[in-house]
């Protein structure tokens, strides 16, 4: 492909409305299950817990991080699996087990030096309303709980663990105005072969 070639502005377009309430964001906090996975949780007979995974969702929380907005991780649950996802990433701040899901966003948030108004949330379940409605902007995926649908500023159109934590980091990503240059960078990089 040769960079004539190359398209002059991306497919991808967000309502300027929405665009605008997700601005300044500096971080964004994740769930897992029922964001980062479908909700499902399979358990071997020897009680091994096992969690499915989208590349969609694994690739845009590292853009996220390449375009200068933290990627973060507070989950419910301790599992192997989770661990290993989240290390694989490269995202490193991240709180598994939390019962108390505020309690265990506010040292982090101290420790980034950022403020509610400028993180982002996505949740799918009453746990993760405390974030939620503290945050500058609140996402829920598609067949998230119907209160976390309430509070949230955007329902991605994609579910849990099937893209909707792409779609959150292309939303962010896009109101920061980073997205088009990240995506020439990869088109670019395509384009010499490498």
């Amino acid at each position: 492909m040769s960079r004539a070639l190359l398209p002059a502005a991306p497919a991808l377009a967000f309502e300027p409305e929405l665009l605008l309430m997700a601005q300044g964001i500096r971080a964004a906090i994740f769930d897992v299950d029922g964001v980062l996975t479908d909700g499902r949780i399979y358990l071997s007979e020897r009680g091994e817990e096992f969690k499915a995974f989208s590349t969609l969702d694994g690739h845009g929380l590292k853009l996220l991080a390449q375009g200068g907005i933290v990627p973060v991780v507070i989950t419910g649950r301790d599992s192997p699996a989770v661990r290993r996802r989240v290390a694989d990433l490269g995202i490193t701040h991240a709180v598994y087990g939390a019962a108390d899901k505020l309690a265990a966003a506010e040292p982090l948030l101290t420790q980034l030096q950022i403020d509610w108004p400028q993180l982002a949330v996505m949740g799918d379940d009453w746990p993760d309303l405390p974030l939620m409605t503290r945050a500058g902007f609140a996402v829920a995926p598609a067949g998230a709980h119907i209160e976390a649908r309430a509070v949230a500023d955007h329902v991605t159109r994609a579910a849990g663990g099937h893209g909707a934590a792409r779609e959150c980091c292309d939303l962010l990503l896009t109101a920061a105005g980073r997205y088009a240059a990240l995506l020439h960078g990869h088109l670019r990089t395509l384009d010499r072969g490498n």
